[in-house]
């Protein structure tokens, strides 16, 4: 992927990256879910969501305009550390967090993550906390840039249904950190979310949904075009009722690929083609307002992998429930979607919510 260039897909160009838009990041990670190993799709979205972040606020912060630069050269791999394990997939309420400054100006933290991908592989993390002088609300969140060396991790203990290379294990972070590793302006955390980490979060892990929901339909359609009945003289795929699960499933998928890149178009016409550049003014937040169709994706797309893997895997009948077709793994893959955080339950009662009673209506805490 270095070869490729990809660890820097969105990094401007004068950093040495392709500065490349929302469109070609959603491409890219459905292209390496659907051809290559939906893990290896899952914890790129990851990196580019911590890219994203830096990239936020990197105008003024020599360090990480340095980690932007060394990306592909040095092989750097990112992450983010937003979960907390009191509060569930709702990872935007960091009990678990402590965070003071010291006497020398600096910040002491303490972070507990419950779920983050590639702990203890990634190379540099960037984690939400609350901010220091934390007085009792929540919302007052703080992001930093930490590195390997400075977290513990428990990758191995990780054990899932599927996803098995996203190595999603427990966080620790405590260590004193310089006032270079603030991610943007203190108590700035929550804006930081809307406009950057979960608008790119969304749309990412969307597109991976999406890649998965093509790989299946790919598995199954070699399978069902190569495998014959001797009493019939029927290939699979000859059948009208297998015919239909194809039909229905590619319908399905395109409809939220189709969803999924409108809103990343939106999204580069938003940001001039996703220029960091305008940042330079902390009040520019266009992809804030796409949070709500970033819900949408992420349910549309999760809601249909599931499906699709489901009924792939009836299409292949007794031959797609061993594991040398692979449409079984793919099926594990497809169930991490609908319960990753936000889960389907969570977004679907938000745009509900916020379709009835307006997105005022909606406090996170």
């Amino acid at each position: 992927m270095t070869e490729l260039g990809l660890l820097g897909l969105i990094v401007p160009k004068d950093l040495g990256g392709l500065g490349e838009n929302h469109v070609c990041a959603a491409m890219v990670v459905e292209t390496i879910a659907r051809y290559g190993c939906p893990s290896t799709a899952m914890v790129y979205c990851m990196h580019v969501g911590a890219v994203s972040g830096l990239l936020l606020r990197y105008h003024n912060n020599e360090l990480i305009k340095s980690v932007l630069r060394r990306l592909d050269k040095d092989k750097l791999v990112g992450t983010e550390s937003f979960s907390d394990p009191a509060t569930g997939g709702h990872f935007w309420y960091p009990l678990s967090s402590k965070n003071r400054y010291t006497k020398d100006g600096r910040f002491q933290m303490l972070k507990y993550a419950s779920w983050t991908t590639s702990a203890g592989f990634a190379d540099f993390y960037v984690v939400q906390t609350t901010s220091p002088g934390f007085g009792g609300d929540y919302s007052d969140l703080s992001v930093f840039l930490l590195f390997k060396d400075e977290v513990r991790a428990h990758a191995d203990d990780w054990k899932s249904l599927g996803l098995h290379g996203n190595q999603s294990g427990v966080l620790i972070t405590e260590g004193v950190l310089s006032k270079e590793r603030q991610v943007g302006e203190l108590g700035e955390g929550a804006a930081i979310n809307d406009e950057v980490v979960d608008t790119w979060f969304l749309l990412l892990t969307a597109s991976c949904w999406n890649g998965i929901a093509f790989g299946c339909i790919d598995v199954a359609c070699r399978h069902a075009t190569e495998k014959d009945h001797a009493d019939t003289g029927l290939r699979v795929c000859d059948y009208p009722t297998i015919q239909d699960y194809f039909g229905e499933c590619i319908i399905d998928t395109n409809a939220c690929r189709a969803f999924v890149f409108n809103v990343a178009h939106g999204m580069d016409l938003a940001t001039n083609n996703n220029d960091w550049t305008i940042h330079s003014d902390l009040k520019v937040m266009p992809r804030t307002d796409f949070l709500h169709w970033g819900w949408q994706i992420k349910f549309a797309a999760a809601k249909n992998v599931g499906h699709v893997s489901d009924v792939m895997l009836h299409a292949c009948g007794g031959s797609g429930y061993k594991t040398e077709l692979g449409i079984e793994r793919l099926l594990r893959d497809a169930k991490a979607g609908w319960v990753m955080g936000p889960s389907n339950e969570v977004t679907r009662q938000w745009v509900g919510t916020t379709a009835l009673m307006g997105m005022e209506q909606l406090d996170y805490w």
